[in-house]
């Protein structure tokens, strides 16, 4: 039977603009584009040129340190453009598409009568190797590496987050087909972890060969490394892989039909969406394929993911390698004048219950970009802990970061946290504390020292 486990802390954040469940439009793109920053700690190696035609699976660059780890393209088509940085930083490859889409034929097989081996091998040479996650760290798992575990998260309680049943409710023997699969790379077992609220609902109960779990509470209760630090916590030493349901159904559909298909419903969610729903779209496709999602005469900003942990990417950008959900949210350039002394604003949510809306707890807020504030002294004080359901002292780990204090980053927790993690303590962060960008620090420094 499941254990339930029933988590005290957290913050659902009250925003306006939640997906309906109904596919609106298709997304046929013109230009897609591949992108090593989805990528943390990976040093491209480019295996294409501009003009280069490409199939569905076709490496475009693989990784300097791993050159076994490829990274291919979404769609057939030519690379249209190289797109660097400064000190020539490889930033995008970008492809213009076929009309008529061709792949890559890896071949299909039975999952059952595989190996490890061959299933790592199917997986590095199609590209679906990078969405295997490593913790600690959150770095592409190291194919050579066989981890304690590997963990799914079957829902997710992000704000507007895309709902896995309406996105994935074609996918179930893919899935089944990836976890079957997953199940080769480890001894420790899939470890899958559902909703209280709807786990009798949700088909994805009836999966098979997997260790189950249940949780409930307020996010982050759907972050897989909230979950893992209550079912199995990363010690040092540690190796644990984790990896999003999506990708599950990506990687059965590899071996189910041999081809290499990024496709998948994405949310197009938040205050400035028109009509927030679901767009058929790919991995890499462009913004400007869901631009009449936009209210007119905003200005908006483009979120690859949700509004805590996703990154802007531009009205011109592209949909991250591991996201199914875009946030459109209007910048907030006004100023206030004395804001915080006005406790009727009856359109503005607090945490800390600083203004009276925490009278209406059922309201969902058109919230915009504005912190309200400007970085403060970084106090020791209990808001951090409010809202983070994990067994790790933030406040000092975070200073530990920026003290670049490798043992203290240790003691205090830096193998279990990604970004992610921390992403609430941000949010009600009193002194408006650029935490995700302190933990990232933290983190690039481990990875460096510790290598």
């Amino acid at each position: 039977m499941s254990n339930i486990i029933e988590l005290k802390r957290g913050l659902d954040i009250p925003i306006a603009g939640a997906a309906v469940q109904k596919v609106k439009k298709v997304v046929n793109p013109d230009v897609v584009a591949v992108k090593p920053t989805d990528f943390r700690g990976l040093i491209p190696r480019l295996l294409v040129k501009e003009g280069d035609t490409v199939l569905a699976g076709s490496p475009v660059f693989a990784d300097k340190l791993s050159p076994e780890i490829l990274f291919t393209s979404p769609v057939s088509g030519t690379v249209c453009e190289i797109v660097r940085g400064e000190k020539r930083k490889l930033l995008e490859i970008r492809i213009k598409a076929d009309k008529e889409q061709k792949y890559e034929n890896f071949g299909t097989a039975k999952v059952n009568s595989l190996d490890e081996a061959s299933i790592k091998e199917k997986l590095l040479e199609s590209g679906l190797w990078p969405a295997l996650v490593q913790r600690p760290y959150g770095i592409i798992a190291k194919p050579a590496d066989r981890p304690k575990a590997i963990f799914i998260s079957a829902f997710s309680t992000a704000p507007l987050a895309a709902n896995p049943e309406f996105a994935l409710k074609d996918e179930f023997e893919n899935i089944q087909t990836g976890i079957n699969a997953l199940n080769k790379l480890t001894k420790g077992g899939v470890h899958v972890s559902f909703n209280r609220a709807n786990y009798a609902g949700t088909p994805f109960h009836k999966f098979e060969n997997i260790v189950s779990h249940i949780f409930g509470g307020k996010h982050p209760a759907g972050n897989v490394g909230v979950q893992i630090s209550h079912i199995s916590p990363i010690m040092k030493g540690d190796v644990v892989w984790t990896v999003s349901l999506m990708m599950v159904a990506a990687i059965g559909k590899l071996f189910n039909t041999g081809k290499y298909d990024m496709g998948r419903l994405v949310a197009v969610t938040g205050p400035a969406a028109a009509d927030p729903s679901y767009v058929k779209g790919i991995a890499g496709m462009s913004m400007k394929d869901i631009a009449e999602y936009c209210r007119p005469d905003e200005n908006v900003r483009f979120i690859s993911g949700d509004v805590l942990t996703g990154t802007n990417v531009g009205a011109d950008g592209f949909l991250g390698f591991y996201d199914n959900q875009v946030s459109l949210i209007k910048e907030g350039t006004d100023c206030e004048i004395l804001g915080w002394a006005k406790p009727f604003r009856t359109k503005q949510f607090s945490a800390s219950k600083a203004y009276f809306s925490w009278l209406t707890p059922g309201k969902k807020y058109e919230m915009d970009t504005n912190t309200h504030g400007e970085p403060r002294a970084f106090v020791l004080s209990n808001v951090y802990s409010k809202v983070l359901p994990m067994d790790i002292y933030p406040v000092y780990l975070l200073k530990a970061c920026l003290a670049q204090d490798i043992d203290k980053m240790e003691q205090f927790g830096i193998y279990e946290v990604i970004e992610e993690d921390l992403a609430l303590c941000e949010f009600v962060c009193p002194s408006k504390i650029a935490i995700q960008a302190i933990l990232s620090d933290g983190i690039n420094l481990m990875l460096k020292e510790m290598a």
